[in-house]
């Protein structure tokens, strides 16, 4: 009797220290991954081109201003050449974005900064007022159009999709005066558009959603995941047999509960080679 009252206070014990530090620590606990992305065809010029890659700010009650500022100051400690942004500034309100703007606008890049808007920005009708603070931060934000950047004699194009949750996302549209032998980089929020994106010519899709689960348990992995973040989680996966490398950013921010388990947040500064 005695043993079994031990073991139940102790997975009680167990259990709130899980919670302590899946709030207080993990959830702040910032984890920068390198990638390497190989790209048939990619330009001579662009080879070794670093790209930053961050996703899911979620803006809001669990991540502030002062939050904010430590994610600006660590993407610039990585001097990137390139910055994409694959939605979700905010999370259920836009209060923060007037202070956030000028923070945002710290981070640099001189190949650019780009964005796409993600289904939290959708909520409430304020995608408009989202997408407006994301230009005033100085991002292209590109929705079913490309950019095309200019890199000596190389050129690479980085297209952009309307969120495939609440807009309408148009592959042809943002190809629209593409060469098929062009090298092209995707962003779309929803990872598991990538089963749409491999039908085109695509060269590497970032995106982010999913949060990688936002808890994960060992040998089960993530418990749960967003509608269109099913299939591609978190990571570098492939589409259509190996055809399209898919990179699934875990977010840095949170959403419905501000705890993450086994699942940090996320930069990623993505090599091309």
């Amino acid at each position: 009797m005695q043993r079994a009252i031990r073991w139940f206070f102790g997975a009680i014990g167990l259990g709130i220290a899980t919670t302590g530090y899946a709030y207080k620590v993990e959830r702040r606990w910032m984890e920068v991954v390198a990638q390497t992305i190989a790209i048939p065809g990619l330009p001579e010029e662009w080879k070794g081109v670093r790209i930053l890659h961050f996703s899911d700010l979620h803006l809001g009650h669990y991540l502030g201003i002062e939050e904010l500022e430590k994610v600006v100051d660590r993407i610039n400690e990585q001097q990137p050449d390139l910055i994409c942004f694959t939605g979700d500034l905010v999370d259920k309100s836009t209060r923060l974005l007037s202070s956030a703007i000028p923070i945002l606008a710290r981070l640099h890049a001189p190949l650019g900064k780009f964005a796409v808007l993600g289904n939290h920005d959708w909520r409430y009708g304020e995608q408009l007022i989202v997408r407006q603070a994301l230009l005033d931060s100085g991002f292209s934000v590109l929705i079913n159009e490309h950019i095309k950047i200019q890199k000596k004699e190389g050129a690479l194009f980085v297209a952009g999709m309307d969120n495939a949750l609440h807009g309408v996302p148009d592959p042809q549209k943002a190809l629209n005066g593409i060469s098929p032998e062009d090298t092209v980089i995707l962003l779309v929020h929803e990872p598991d558009f990538a089963e749409e994106a491999v039908k085109h010519p695509f060269a590497l899709q970032l995106s982010g959603h999913s949060h990688g689960g936002q808890v994960r348990l060992p040998f089960l992995g993530h418990l749960i995941t967003p509608p269109m973040a099913q299939k591609y989680v978190q990571g570098l996966q492939y589409a259509g047999d190996g055809k399209l490398p898919v990179y699934t950013n875990r977010g840095i921010g949170t959403t419905i509960l501000p705890v993450r388990l086994f699942c940090r947040p996320e930069i990623t500064v993505l090599t091309l080679v």
